[in-house]
């Protein structure tokens, strides 16, 4: 359900600049080798606080509803959660590629709660189509550290 609102071109932009730290970070490990680990860890940092970001919107879009379903709050916290549970396998001994494949596959697949949302709701024309980009572009620069 698309309303006639357009998606303001600063939420574009700035959305495309979201994806600045993890092109850095990747940069980083073709120019600064030396610093592989710290590197890893600030872009899978990022991307695990944006995946979280992800399940924000989702929450205030329930909350928006005035009537949110609980199963699409349980959704909302999803993110966070998973985020999390990374950061504590990565404390009990994964490697932190493997928690950037697991991370970079769930945020590639996190649009299918946009699309999902948006057949019950009104959306900003154009917002699909940029979450799409956008979580094609972090989570594939989140599987690019991971094998880099």
């Amino acid at each position: 359900m698309e309303n006639h609102a357009s998606l303001a071109p600063a939420a574009r932009m700035l959305g495309y600049a979201g994806l600045l730290p993890l092109i850095g970070c990747a940069a980083g490990l073709v120019l600064l080798p030396m610093h592989r680990v710290a590197l890893l860890d600030a872009g899978f940092g990022y991307a695990a606080l944006i995946f979280s970001f992800l399940g924000g919107l989702w929450w205030g879009q329930g909350i928006a509803r005035g009537r949110g379903s609980p199963a699409l709050f349980a959704i909302a916290v999803l993110p966070s959660l998973i985020a999390w549970g990374l950061i504590l396998v990565l404390t009990l001994g994964w490697t932190t590629q493997e928690a950037l494949v697991v991370l970079g596959s769930a945020i590639l697949l996190s649009p299918i709660v946009d699309l999902a949302l948006g057949r019950t709701q009104p959306r900003v024309q154009g917002w699909i189509a940029l979450r799409l980009q956008l979580s094609t572009g972090l989570g594939a620069l989140t599987l690019a550290l991971a094998v880099l």
